[in-house]
């Protein structure tokens, strides 16, 4: 007897395959996922898991093996002003403006993106940063064999 789950079967067959990233925050560049071949990013949402109480700002950067770097947003201030767990990050509608900061809804960001071979990074800046997100990114492979996994 076959088991069916309705939610995954329904996220991959829209949204592509999955792959997460639980992270700590600490000031750093931090490799989130590994990208090989090329794929189209249909989704990427971070959900909070530890409040994020002290200043720091974060960005999400995609670094491919050949080629420049590009800001997917820039680099946001998430603890100023405190961000909760349960808050949802999400990319901007518009290329290099301020991610998307919700609470337990997700703003629909600027749509699928393309992203070759390398991998997407967030850098978080400040002095002691905390807090903890798990970040979730759904793709579908363009050429045979391309792949996102945690790093």
């Amino acid at each position: 007897m076959s088991v069916y789950n309705e939610a995954a079967a329904f996220t991959k067959s829209v949204l592509g395959k999955v792959a997460s990233k639980p992270y700590t925050i600490a000031a750093e560049t931090k490799s989130l996922f590994n990208v090989s071949g090329l794929v189209v990013v249909t989704s990427l949402v971070g959900v909070v898991t530890t409040a994020m109480t002290v200043a720091n700002t974060v960005k999400l950067t995609v670094n491919p093996t050949t080629g420049t770097s590009t800001d997917m947003c820039t680099a946001t201030d998430l603890g100023t002003t405190d961000t909760p767990a349960g808050n949802l990050l999400t990319l901007p509608a518009a290329v290099g403006s301020a991610m998307t900061n919700s609470i337990g809804v997700g703003l629909p960001g600027r749509g699928f993106f393309q992203v070759a071979a390398g991998t997407i990074e967030q850098i978080t800046t400040g002095t002691s940063p905390d807090g903890a997100i798990t970040w979730y990114l759904t793709y579908v492979p363009l050429v045979d064999g391309a792949t996102v996994v945690a790093a």
